[in-house]
């Protein structure tokens, strides 16, 4: 069977695609990751194929303008249509109901008690809670405004969040001038490297939390994700088991909501 044929098996068993499409595809994933235009030579091997393979798709591609290519440099970009999806994607996305949905696999594998917040009237608002295996003896409920200061997931939208505002829940905590505070700035910078936020026995002895970032499409905070649990047994090291679960929920969750790689 012709394997561009509408009946070429491809995405797994039981779905059946065009596999040609599925490779021109491509094309449109790496000038979606590169965010630039590109020439011919450096699209294609990015997409792993050579030039000669890679034009007829992007003809095809510029005809239904998903690309365009520059009058001047002849290099190729995404064109009108593929940012009319993108735009039209982003209006449909709901990143509060994405995060829920993921909160009960989310908890199961890490092993702890995971959470998920957003900025509210008060600063940083737990949304959601979802139990995991270990238990935590802590009062958390939908609704709870966590410490901008003392906490993981306060610490995340410190470093992220408009300085202005960030300054005023502060200062309502009653940390007026933390932000030029040297140790929390660190803090903070960290923060914004490792994209992780960790806490120990900081505002609840005995209780470690570790939070992290997630973005939306224009690479602006969208919400936080968060684990919590006794210190003992927490590793809250940005290498840490934990760290690294919950950095890929939140990066795939980011990536869902169409942010940005460098984000």
């Amino acid at each position: 069977m012709d394997q561009d044929a509408p009946g070429s098996e491809a995405g797994g068993r039981g779905s059946r695609g065009i596999q040609s499409v599925e490779v021109g595809g491509q094309l449109l994933k790496v000038l979606a990751r590169t965010g630039r235009r590109m020439a011919l030579k450096d699209l294609a091997a990015a997409a792993d194929m050579t030039a000669a393979k890679a034009h007829p798709y992007l003809v095809s591609f510029g005809k239904l303008e998903l690309i365009e290519q520059d009058a001047v440099s002849g290099h190729y970009g995404l064109g009108p249509l593929a940012m009319q999806l993108g735009l039209i994607s982003l209006q449909q996305v709901d990143p509060v109901r994405l995060a829920i949905a993921e909160l009960p696999a989310l908890a199961q594998r890490i092993g702890y008690t995971v959470s998920a917040s957003v900025w509210g009237d008060n600063g940083p608002t737990i949304i959601r809670v979802e139990e995991g295996p270990t238990p935590v003896y802590v009062a958390m409920r939908h609704g709870t405004t966590a410490s901008v200061r003392h906490t993981a997931t306060g610490k995340v939208f410190a470093a992220y969040g408009p300085r202005e505002r960030v300054a005023a829940a502060l200062a309502a905590e009653g940390f007026a001038g933390a932000l030029d505070e040297p140790g929390f700035a660190k803090e903070l910078t960290a923060v914004r490297t490792r994209q992780i936020s960790e806490v120990a026995d900081e505002l609840l002895p005995g209780i470690s939390a570790l939070a992290a970032p997630v973005f939306d499409g224009f690479g602006q905070l969208a919400l936080c994700l968060a684990v919590i649990g006794p210190s003992a047994t927490l590793r809250t090291g940005p290498r840490s088991p934990a760290a690294l679960c919950l950095q890929d929920a939140a990066q795939k969750l980011s990536q869902r909501l169409g942010a940005p790689e460098s984000a």
